[in-house]
Formats: C-alpha cells, structure tokens, sequence
C-alpha cells in the first residue's frame, strides 16, 4: 500500500509506504511500484488530512473473563479501532485475576478474537505465582492496587515491595494504582460528590510517594496509573518514575458530578477544577508521560445505585484520541504532543520498538484523520457493550480509519477482522 499527501503530526507532508505490515518508506513524491509479489501496489491518496500513529492505550478493562456483560474483547476492541487505538493493554482484575500461569493462558484465548493489538498485565495478590506468571508474555506486572478497586486486589506493602523486586529481577515494568487507604475520609453526605470526598487527594499523594520509595529501594523504575492530582503527578516526576493521566481526570471534575451522579464514580475519583486545571497544564507540559483511558465498563443498570453501592469505573477507549484531537484542533495542545502522549511515549517506556511512531522499520499502525471533523459524543453511537459515556455532548474528532499492521480494521463504520496479537509476541 501507499499514502500519499499525508500530513503528519508535525505539519510535514508525506507519503508512506507499507510492505508485509510495516512501513518500509516514509518520503516525498514516492512513486508507484511493483513487487515480486504484487503486480499492483495499492494507493490511497489523503487529501492532506492528517495521518498519526495509532493510540497505545495502556490501561484498559476488557471484563473477560468473568464479566461479559459489561464487555468482551470482541466489543472492547471494535470500540478501541473506532477510536484511533491500535493497542490495548488489559489490567489483571478479571474473574479469575491474571494472577497465575492459567488463568494468563485463559485471557491469552479470549484475547484472540481482538481487532487490535494488545497486552497483557499480570497481577498481584496474596495468592499469586510469580515464578509462573513472570514466565509468561506479559507487558507488564499490574495494574498492582495499593487500595481496593474493582475486584478487591489492594496489598500491603511488603507484598509490592517484594513484587517489585521480582519484576525488575525478570525485567518486568510494574504499573501501580496508588492510593492509600489510610487517607481516605468517611462522610455521612450520599450525593454525586461523596467519593470524591472520600477517596482524598491525599490518598493519591501519600501513595506515590511510598511506591516511589519502594521502588527506589530496588533500584526500580514504576509507572503510576491514572494520577488525578498534581501532587501525585509532581511525586512521580520527583522520583523519575512515569505516570499517565486518564481523559477523566483531564476533561472532567467533581463540577460535573451534578449532572454525571454515579456515571461520574471511579477510583481515583474526580478532582476538584482546580486540580484538574493543574492536570492539564502538566499534561501539556510534558510532565505527565502519556494519556491512558483505565476504560472500565459497567452496565447502566449497575450504575443505577447509590455512590455507595455503585461499581467504579467508566469506559473511554474510543472518546480519548478524538478529545485530545478537539483540543488540538482548538490550539490547546499541539498534533505533536498528541501523537506523543497517546503513541511514541507509551512506546518509548514500555519498549515497543516496532510502535508508536511513522518511520520506516515500524509497524503500520496507523490513523487517518480530518482534524476538521468534530462532532458530539453520543453513547448510542460507540461501541463498548456497555452503551454510555461520561463525555455526552461534548465535541471530539473521529478518526476515518485505523490500520493495524497494515490491515484496515476500521472505516467510516465498517470494520475488517480481528488481527489483534500479543505485542510481546509479534
């Protein structure tokens, strides 16, 4: 295949060519050819509109096994294709927990049917086998909870620090969910707001900073999920540790819940504006590494309780590059630090080498969009099985297709087949 006048995240000019799934060349007024195989090269000229790599969402919750009703990795990753993501990394609270050698061989089988790439985390408990586990193909250890979450796999801190230990023993990246129970405040209130008041900054802050610590003590590097605050993104850059930023937490605060009640509950919960401003400017800064969605699906239904009892969690993988791309489109960020937070960083510190950027040697990875196109979001219209968004009515720009490997497995609407494959295999 070749592109031609693809404009590309830093306003060049290009066209690409794409051979056996990877781009082979990335140049001006490339010429048609022919192969020993192919007698005839397809093209496909993009009128200029912008072409970037595709999003490496690495923090998704595919609900398999165990939870189909909120998602299967048929709907999750049609939903992440529609979105720009071309690689998704699924995190180890499922039913079983990715916890031991079978239950990572379980998710492995049910992964195949993904239209997308994907990764696999393993995770951590009481009651996990890390001499088997850490065999596996994994992308990484974690998301390891520091607190409860969805499925109840908060440790204590010996049991991290021993994780962490055999991780980076094995060359593994762990990935932290950190917060610190300790700091959390019961409230006798029951609106939207009580998580928010519950789970503390805080909690967040403290947590980090013990998880850099420990790492610091095994002469480990972390990568911290979905910071919400300042403080926990500022302890992160302190340490030289990484972090992500979830679009929630960027595009989202506790000025919301009015409107979003328990739609707006997730763990860390929604910050104030305030913090979610200061989110945002280092996110544009480049003191936060990489956006991840922590896509979390729950059924309406689910949902239809009280904070208290409703589960925690909202899905995101296919609103998170059509946000980011408004704001470009709205001179907020640049199309550059867009394709760096969602592709070439997530690329660069989880060692993806044939990812996240258009250069020869790379996988076709690859989104095509008119960064004029903006139109609302609407649930009814995605495709996670869980039917809604916490991002009703806001704008976003949609891709018109996503490529992975070479292979259109999006368009306009339309999807190919499942090529999906482990990222630690390929």
């Amino acid at each position: 295949m070749l592109i031609t006048n693809a404009t590309l995240a830093d306003g060049r000019v290009r066209d690409v060519r794409i051979r056996d799934g990877r781009i082979v060349t990335v140049g001006q007024h490339l010429s048609h050819e022919s192969t020993e195989h192919d007698s005839e090269e397809t093209i496909r000229e993009v009128d200029g509109n912008l072409l970037l790599p595709g999003m490496i969402d690495v923090h998704v919750h595919f609900r398999e096994p165990g939870y189909p009703h909120k998602e299967t990795w048929t709907t999750g990753s049609k939903s992440a294709a529609a979105g720009g993501v071309t690689s998704v990394v699924d995190q180890p609270n499922t039913d079983p927990p990715t916890v031991a050698k079978t239950a990572f061989e379980e998710k492995l089988a049910l992964a195949q049917d993904s239209y997308v790439d994907f990764g696999l985390n393993g995770g951590v408990t009481s009651a996990w086998e890390p001499e088997a586990l850490l065999q596996e193909p994994l992308f990484a250890l974690g998301e390891v909870f520091l607190a409860d979450s969805t499925g109840n796999m908060g440790i204590g801190t010996d049991l991290f620090a021993d994780a962490v230990e055999r991780a980076t023993e094995r060359g593994v990246t762990v990935t932290v969910h950190a917060e610190d129970a300790t700091q959390f405040e019961e409230r006798a209130h029951d609106d939207a707001d009580a998580w928010s008041a519950y789970r503390t900054p805080e909690a967040e802050a403290t947590a980090v900073e013990r998880a850099c610590e420990v790492a610091a003590d095994c002469d480990a590097r972390i990568h911290i999920a979905h910071t919400s605050t300042p403080e926990g993104i500022d302890r992160a850059n302190e340490a030289e540790m990484t972090c992500e930023v979830t679009p929630h937490h960027l595009f989202l605060s506790r000025d919301d819940l009015d409107e979003l009640g328990t739609l707006g509950r997730m763990n860390p919960p929604l910050r104030s504006e305030e913090r979610r401003e200061a989110v945002y400017e280092r996110v544009a800064s480049g003191a936060v590494d990489m956006i991840a969605t922590d896509h979390a699906p729950h059924t309406l239904s689910e949902k239809d309780a009280t904070i208290w009892d409703a589960p925690s969690g909202v899905p995101g993988v296919e609103t998170a590059l059509a946000l980011l791309l408004e704001d470009a489109r709205k001179g907020r960020l640049s199309y550059e630090r867009v394709r760096d937070l969602t592709a070439a960083n997530p690329a660069r510190v989880f060692d993806l080498s044939r990812k996240g950027r258009i250069e020869a040697g790379r996988d076709a990875d690859l989104v095509l969009v008119n960064p004029d196109a903006s139109r609302e979001i609407r649930g009814e219209e995605l495709h996670s099985k869980c039917g809604w968004t916490p991002f009703e009515g806001q704008k976003g720009v949609f891709p018109e297709w996503t490529m992975v490997r070479g292979q259109i497995v999006y368009e306009n609407g339309e999807f190919g087949e499942p090529v999906g494959k482990n990222v630690r295999e390929s």
